[in-house]
């Protein structure tokens, strides 16, 4: 998402005013009022709290280097903060820094930081915290997440006294600002950031307070938080992967709020009097990622003839009742400058046959297929097993733990997998041959070099164009769609997203009505 701000950070680009239209939209047609009172699990307990629901787990508590979007889930906002914050409406807004300004040529920013912040054990939140927390990051031996999207672009880090720092920029980026939003630029606390994955110790408004693993985490308030009060004391992240219990849970008041990527559970409560239905947009990239790395998989013609087999249409409406739209890239309609791409393989098992014929490919073809513990992958896999089979190709099904799917497809042993991407403008991740899906091209790491280098937003724009047309043109991926965030929310709750630019579930913007 490209959000840029200058001079207290009040302009936002044309761009932005795009998706915010688009994301302003999703909001018209999922939001409605909520009134209601505390739900008897909290009033019985006499004390002012939420339960959410989520089928992931999270691995770790550190959002900058774990690969899942549960751990972002948990401590993004809640525990941890950055510099800046990405609203539900896309939009960037200050946090840890008061304010910024950019120079003319979008190298320069410099950054005014709160003052009187402290983390959870009274250590003051400086400068030094941030430039800590920066060059951690873009260290070579470095495995935060966006060592190479944010990290390496920052050429120089300067501080001036504790409120006060500027970042120098190798090339401008106009998504800079919205990068340092996200859960990989949080700021850590200097003498404890090596026990962020079990410990977090940061400067948010709630701090974990237990964690049963299997079960639940739960969040307490911080007294001495600098910002505006919670009015949640504490907040229970509750993990539940089964449909069923997920619904019995919501039924036994155990559970305030579940949040779920377009799966039909929702549903259930649609017309509920004791609950409202949320629907909105998410920056999700579902798709069956091929492992370059195996044959036939290298082969272009094949990876475009598995394209061709799978009927995106079909697929979002029979499994998920139409909640997402097919894409044809690694990119999602709320990205500023997102191309249709996807009536580039329209569904044709002919075409498919033929590009196996061309491959040299003998049928069947049989293929394994990762399937992470989530329900759109849980109910996505029978037909992406039906439309393959139609043009020779046996996908056998691989159910998965989390912890089995980081250590084995995460790690590049597997042949396809079947997984929601949901970093918002990721493509930096089709530069690094090293990546899961080994996708190695060196026309498109020109291009993105090309893209970041770029003296004008015009020709931003066109490379961007030409990013997107090149991932779709060499079948990196079969994408299928972007999927629609599905949240049910008991009466009274208030304050909860229906559109989710990141995945981050802001506890402190709840209260009960």
């Amino acid at each position: 998402m490209t959000v840029a701000r200058s001079d207290h950070g009040t302009h936002i680009t044309g761009a932005a005013l795009d998706r915010r239209q688009w994301l302003a939209r999703a909001v018209a047609a999922g939001a409605a009022s909520i009134a209601g009172g505390l739900p008897p699990a909290w009033a019985a307990s006499g004390s002012r709290g939420v339960t959410l629901s989520t089928t992931q787990e999270p691995s770790s508590l550190d959002p900058t280097t774990d690969a899942l979007a549960a751990v972002g889930g948990v401590t993004h906002y809640n525990i941890l903060e950055g510099l800046t914050k990405i609203e539900e409406n896309g939009s960037v807004s200050p946090l840890l820094a008061e304010r910024w300004s950019t120079s003319a040529d979008g190298l320069r920013h410099t950054f005014e930081l709160r003052q009187g912040v402290r983390f959870h054990d009274g250590a003051a939140f400086t400068s030094d915290a941030v430039r800590f927390s920066f060059e951690r990051s873009a260290a070579p031996g470095s495995t935060n997440k966006a060592r190479k999207a944010l990290f390496s672009n920052i050429a120089r880090i300067e501080t001036e006294g504790p409120g006060r720092i500027h970042l120098t920029l190798r090339h401008a980026d106009a998504q800079f600002l919205f990068h340092l939003g996200e859960c990989t630029a949080v700021i850590l606390h200097p003498q404890s950031a090596g026990q962020v994955a079990t410990q977090p110790v940061g400067t948010g408004p709630y701090r974990m307070a237990e964690w049963r693993k299997g079960h639940s985490l739960r969040l307490t308030r911080v007294p001495s938080y600098w910002g505006e009060r919670p009015r949640m004391e504490e907040a229970v992240f509750r993990f539940i992967t089964s449909a069923d219990a997920q619904a019995a849970a919501l039924d036994s008041g155990e559970v305030d709020l579940l949040f779920q990527f377009a799966t039909p559970i929702v549903q259930r409560f649609r017309g509920n009097p004791d609950f409202q239905v949320l629907v909105g947009g998410s920056s999700g990239k579902t798709m069956l990622a091929l492992n370059h790395a195996r044959k036939p998989l290298n082969d272009l013609r094949v990876r475009r003839a598995i394209t061709h087999a799978i009927n995106r249409e079909a697929i979002i409406r029979r499994a998920f009742e139409g909640r997402g739209d097919p894409i044809g890239s690694h990119f999602a309609p709320t990205d500023a400058g997102y191309l249709h791409l996807e009536n580039l393989y329209p569904h044709s098992p002919e075409r498919a046959r033929a590009l196996l014929a061309e491959a040299g490919v003998r049928v069947p073809l049989h293929l394994r297929c990762a399937l992470p513990p989530t329900p759109y992958a849980i109910t996505g896999a029978p037909l992406l097993v039906q439309y393959l089979a139609e043009v020779g190709i046996t996908l056998e099904p691989v159910p998965m733990s989390w912890k089995e799917w980081l250590a084995g497809p995460f790690k590049g042993d597997f042949d396809t997998t079947f997984i929601n991407h949901v970093e918002p403008l990721d493509y930096l991740i089709y530069t690094d041959p090293d990546y899961y899906f080994h996708y190695d091209s060196a026309a498109f790491r020109e291009l993105v070099a090309q893209h970041a280098t770029a003296a004008n937003p015009r020709l931003r724009q066109q490379m961007f164009q030409r990013i997107q047309r090149h991932l779709a043109q060499d079948a990196a991926n079969v994408w299928v769609y972007t999927p629609q965030v599905g949240t049910v929310v008991r009466k009274g709750l208030r304050g909860a997203w229906v559109n989710y630019p990141i995945v981050a579930h802001d506890v402190a913007a709840l209260w009960w009505g």
